[in-house]
């Protein structure tokens, strides 16, 4: 019988002492390469960078190598597991910004939960790095990390969790208006899940012009006028969001609605749901493993286009699409910040690969294997730099 893939992948770690190594990118074989590479060449790089301290990043790691950041609070859809058992997501992620980006990344799990012992450690590392990737961080706290890190340092600081699966559905909401002849204007978005992916959805597609959006989570739709029993993040995304001042639940928010996107857990969309959702709905089931409902059940309650993180899917959507390109070109440019044009402009590009004449609701989404798409984004982040 074959081995399913957690077997493989307890067998691989174990077998290879995890999924990570640093090699030199110098040839040291004689003691002149020693010299070279050591003591006293090494002085000659220091010394050229105390007299200009921007040479840092041509000539050191820093030029190609990011911070895998994480506390392990917020791991996949195993919780608060702490550090330790971290360590091998930010491993297995550290390799796909190699495999996809070129990217070396070292992960960094930290022994603290706390905001301001995190924000301290990450500014005081942040010289080694071009960039610094926070990952799994949990809500709300992900929020007040990322921003005062963005504020103090000197480099991009980039959640992806947050920011890397926005994109992607925002590429992914792109291909389908063109498949259902709708505009961003005047379409309604259904966002089920108020955490740090939610959150981040809904900024992104309000900066890309999609105004008209529902937030839902377990409390019911974000309404700013039932502010007093929201958390102070939901009552901020209340404020920019629902203008019509709707109240109710999911199924309230999804009458009319013409996508729904789920950063949820698995279930929660019931199919007769659907069918009183606006003309080709679409839908976006993004909980993993489990979606909040399964392709085949949508697709017969009358849904038009289906996506899912799942790779056994059609339309995947996939952040893996986003962050290697989004971060090569921010290192290529050398750039201070990601800022929103750069994640739009990703977006856009991750779009854009998939030809308008080869797109069908069962292709909306570039493959994760096509080799061009980090280059394609890195480009775009670049332009718009």
């Amino acid at each position: 019988m074959n081995k399913d893939v957690k077997e493989l992948a307890l067998e691989q770690v174990k077998q290879n002492g995890g999924l990570l190594s640093v090699v030199p990118k110098a040839v040291i074989e004689a003691p002149e390469d020693l010299s070279v590479v050591y003591t006293p060449g090494v002085a000659a790089v220091s010394t050229a960078i105390v007299e200009d301290k921007e040479l840092v990043r041509e000539l050191t790691m820093k030029k190609n190598t990011i911070a895998m950041v994480s506390d392990g609070s917020a791991v996949l859809g195993l919780g608060n597991i702490g550090p330790e058992a971290a360590l091998p997501v930010m491993e297995g992620k550290s390799a796909l910004f190699k495999r996809f980006g070129n990217i070396d990344t070292i992960p960094i799990v930290l022994a603290t939960q706390d905001v301001e012992e995190i924000i301290q450690t990450v500014k005081a590392i942040s010289p080694t790095f071009g960039a610094i990737n926070l990952e799994d961080i949990s809500a709300p706290r992900c929020f007040e990390i990322e921003r005062r890190l963005n504020a103090e340092c000197a480099i991009p600081v980039f959640h992806d969790d947050q920011h890397g699966t926005a994109i992607v559905a925002l590429a992914a909401t792109f291909n389908s208006l063109k498949l259902i002849g709708k505009s961003k204007e005047d379409i309604k978005v259904v966002i089920n899940g108020g955490g740090a992916a939610g959150i981040a959805i809904t900024r992104k597609f309000l900066a890309a012009g999609i105004q008209h959006i529902l937030v839902v989570d377990k409390t019911g739709i974000l309404n700013e006028r039932e502010s007093e029993s929201l958390v102070s993040h939901h009552v901020e995304i209340a404020k920019v969001t629902n203008r019509q001042f709707i109240s109710g639940t999911l199924p309230d928010a999804l009458v009319d609605a013409d996508i729904f996107i789920g950063v949820s857990q698995a279930n929660v969309l019931q199919a007769e749901w659907i069918q009183q959702m606006a003309e080709k709905p679409v839908i976006f089931a993004l909980a993993n493993p489990i979606p909040e409902i399964l392709p085949e059940e949508a697709l017969a309650a009358g849904a038009y286009i289906v996506g899912t993180g799942r790779s056994d899917y059609p339309n995947q959507i996939n952040n893996v699409l986003a962050f290697p390109g989004l971060f090569r070109g921010a290192l290529d440019a050398q750039a201070t910040k990601i800022t929103e044009e750069m994640q739009i402009a990703a977006a856009v590009a991750i779009a854009n690969l998939v030809p308008e004449t080869e797109l069908t609701p069962t292709n909306i989404m570039p493959k994760v294997f096509q080799q061009n798409v980090a280059e394609v984004v890195a480009r775009a982040v670049i332009a718009s730099v």
